[in-house]
């Protein structure tokens, strides 16, 4: 069973940039679709981007195109989250995902716990 696990969270200035990683601590990514979500206190979880297991197809939530890129590396495990120009409504927890295909519904097999993105405003 694969388990993941997210890093790079932390604060950040307006108009700056963080990128955040998934690796799995157990088991490969390199086979499963993957996305980032992301969940406020009292909101619902939120798809963010996602990107196929050949990391070819990436698809975006509309509030982040631009300014953030899916990006994957099969020969080294991890999965990215380029974000470019946060704002502070985005200060949220990040959630890596993974499954039998890329998806933007949180309907995946496999999910880490997670890293905040604080704003530091």
């Amino acid at each position: 069973q694969v388990q993941l696990e997210e890093s790079g969270g932390g604060l950040v200035l307006a108009g700056g940039s963080l990128r955040l990683s998934c690796t799995a601590s157990r088991g490969s990514l390199s086979n499963y679709g993957l996305s980032w979500f992301r969940q406020a206190p009292g909101k619902e979880r939120e798809f963010v981007a996602t990107v196929s297991w050949t990391g070819v197809s990436t698809d975006y939530a509309d509030s982040v195109k631009g300014r953030f890129t899916i990006s994957r590396d099969n020969a080294k495990n991890p999965l990215y989250l380029q974000m470019n120009n946060p704002n502070t409504e985005e200060t949220s927890g990040y959630y890596c995902a993974g499954g039998a295909a890329e998806s933007r519904y949180p309907t995946y097999d496999y999910w880490g716990k997670g890293t905040q993105v604080t704003d530091s405003a």
